[in-house]
């Protein structure tokens, strides 16, 4: 009889287990529980499955940047904020100097659009595959006005694939971004950090001390946050 009782018990603690696995890790150990961004405007803000911007915000020194736009941009889309708008001009000014051309794909996206975008993918593709590519609405960098997707001229005629981080332009976007204040945010072998499939196209905006920071030491603005964080406590 107390064998029978220990093998029950030994079960029901495996499936609370696995409830609890299953509720509160959904990808890369991010816990569903939210925190509101309080400081939206920063630079260095931190934007993922675990901080969410208000629905209501929207950066107020939005500019079109003068480079090249992909086909299916939207107007939104071509919007981002003033520094990070002056930043992208020089790369790609300095990209089709070294016999790269770059197209922007999107720009910011605001909280009723990123909305929008995971339903349809959701929809089309099923939830489980919409989250390994598509933030929630509030959980989009693009709502900052500081990230861009890059593509290059195939690319700007059809959807972003992975296989642009193998093309001389995804390549190149590695090797030069952190120059101009950008990081590939998104990057390969980091999933469990960012929550996020690894994406060769999606550029952050950070500053140019800190984009070379984060190259340099191959870290993501999550570790980068954090070491800033046990820095000032120590």
């Amino acid at each position: 009889m107390r064998k029978i009782l220990r093998t029950f018990i030994t079960i029901l603690i495996m499936i609370l287990g696995i409830f609890v696995i299953l509720k509160y890790v959904p990808m890369g150990g991010f816990k569903e529980a939210k925190k509101e961004v309080k400081n939206p405007n920063n630079i260095l803000v931190l934007v993922n499955r675990n901080f969410v911007l208000a629905d209501s915000y929207k950066p107020k020194d939005l500019v079109i940047p003068k480079v090249g736009f992909a086909e299916n941009i939207t107007s939104e889309e071509k919007y981002m904020r003033k520094e990070a708008s002056k930043a992208l001009e020089k790369l790609f000014s300095k990209a089709k100097q070294e016999n790269s051309q770059l197209y922007l794909v999107s720009g910011f996206r605001s909280y009723n659009t990123q909305k929008q975008l995971y339903e349809t993918r959701a929809k089309q593709n099923g939830k489980a595959q919409a989250d390994k590519y598509v933030a929630t609405a509030g959980n989009s960098e693009h709502q900052t006005g500081l990230a861009a997707d890059i593509t290059n001229k195939q690319g700007s005629k059809g959807s972003l694939t992975t296989d642009f981080g193998q093309t001389k332009e995804g390549k190149w976007l590695k090797n030069n971004a952190h120059k101009y204040g950008f990081i590939v945010r998104y990057p390969l072998g980091k999933e469990k950090i960012t929550g996020y499939s690894y994406e060769p196209w999606h550029l952050r905006y950070v500053g140019n001390k800190t984009s070379k920071n984060i190259y340099e030491k191959g870290i993501v603005l999550e570790e980068f946050v954090q070491n800033e964080k046990k820095t000032a406590e120590n």
